[in-house]
């Protein structure tokens, strides 16, 4: 708050009035899973003739909303007052200015969304305030917040579909911990094949949370990749595959990036083949469904999947 006082840090005005307009905002963060970012925000109140925690609350949801943070709606925030001379006989006031709030007898926050309050904060001068004074004010903060989220969605009514495109972008993806090793890979050749290939940074937790970071389509290329390793096939499940090694009894198919599995030859083909050489070749892309999965190995058919395929 930019108010005459002592150089150096923060005051305790500043400390708390920036947590009241963070707790008014925290419940429309989206959670760490959909959004992994740290967020901060600063909040420069330039003259402080009202109140700036309320303002920092409208002013932090725009700042949000135009970051592409996905806030789940929009928060704004009013201070009232209070001027009591008896339980009959008294003024509520709305958006009460500094010698409103000096002079008067309650300084009343309250923000929140369309749908409810976030935060509500309460400093009195009195003995006590009627929860019929309290039921009027907090009637009245209600309208005061609607008409200022009125104007805020005129102006951004909503987060932008992307965050700043100097922000790097972060995806996360979940996967089983026991596939940990198989994305690492030996002394880490294949997470650091993957992170020279799309330009990002990888970190994986113990409980198999993977975040990506990077610009531009990095992320998602490593995200598609990491699924391609970790990718668990089922029995009747179709895919495309290619063919990276011949033998006599059939044909080995790799599936994504990390998956092998044989097809015989008598998958290959309705009819009688000879050779698997006469129909197949090395690095041919051939479509397979999984025809069984027993003790890890993998059985594929490529004439379930199209009966006439080698004929073409």
């Amino acid at each position: 708050v930019g108010e005459t006082g002592r150089v150096g840090g923060f005051n305790r005005r500043m400390i708390g009035h920036g947590a009241l307009a963070e707790k008014a905002l925290m419940p429309v963060l989206p959670p760490q899973s959909e959004f992994p970012y740290t967020i901060r925000i600063v909040s420069e109140t330039m003259a402080s003739n009202g109140s700036s925690s309320m303002g920092s609350a409208c002013a932090s949801s725009l700042a949000l909303m135009d970051a592409g943070v996905p806030i789940q709606t929009p928060v704004a925030g009013i201070a009232s007052g209070l001027m009591m001379e008896s339980k009959e006989k008294y003024a509520l006031l709305t958006d009460i200015q500094g010698p409103e709030d000096e002079h008067g007898d309650m300084d009343f926050k309250v923000a929140g969304t369309r749908t409810g309050i976030t935060a509500i904060q309460m400093d009195v001068k009195v003995n006590a305030v009627p929860l019929k004074i309290l039921r009027e004010a907090l009637e009245k903060a209600r309208r005061a917040r609607l008409q200022i989220l009125d104007v805020m969605e005129k102006e951004i009514a909503a987060p932008r579909p992307e965050i700043s495109p100097y922000a790097p972008k972060i995806l996360t993806m979940l996967i089983k911990p026991d596939q940990i090793g198989m994305v690492i890979g030996s002394g880490g050749k294949v997470i650091n094949e993957i992170r020279e290939k799309t330009s990002t940074e990888i970190e994986i937790e113990d409980d198999g949370t993977v975040y990506i970071t990077g610009f531009g389509t990095g992320p998602g290329e490593a995200k598609k990749i990491i699924e391609g390793i970790t990718k668990e096939y089922r029995r009747g499940e179709r895919a495309e595959g290619v063919v990276v090694k011949i033998v006599d009894f059939g044909a080995f198919v790799r599936l994504g990036s990390n998956t092998e599995g044989l097809v015989h030859i008598s998958e290959i083909s309705g009819t009688r083949i000879a050779s698997v050489r006469d129909v197949l070749k090395e690095g041919q892309i051939v479509p397979v469904v999984v025809k069984d999965i027993k003790d890890g190995k993998i059985s594929l058919s490529i004439k379930e999947a199209d009966p006439h395929f080698i004929n073409r």
